[in-house]
């Protein structure tokens, strides 16, 4: 049986305004757990919050069998100097 892709897309509000967004994206995609090639980050996208400040939504390709599910992503986009809060928004299987 083939293991199912999920995409996760995870909200990333950042500290405050003044958080470099690139440097933000490195570090985010840097910090995934390491082993897995099937977990990546496929893309972000910014969203205006208010008065300047922007959050990041990482869209994550992960196996559907990930031990432990989403949360050691959260965790490890959590660890991300600059980052202040991590939200799970969706999770969804993808088709094939």
């Amino acid at each position: 049986m083939k293991v199912s892709k999920l995409l996760a897309v995870i909200k990333i509000l950042p500290e405050d305004d003044s958080v470099d967004l690139e440097k933000l994206k490195e570090g985010l995609k840097a910090a995934l757990p390491k082993g897995e090639k099937n977990l990546y980050v496929h893309k972000f996208q910014e969203e205006e919050i208010a008065f300047g400040l922007k959050a990041l939504k990482v869209f994550v390709i992960m196996p559907g069998d990930y031990p432990g599910g989403t949360q050691p992503v959260e965790d490890a986009l959590a660890s991300v100097k600059g980052v202040s809060q991590v939200d799970v928004e969706i999770v969804q299987t993808l088709p094939g």
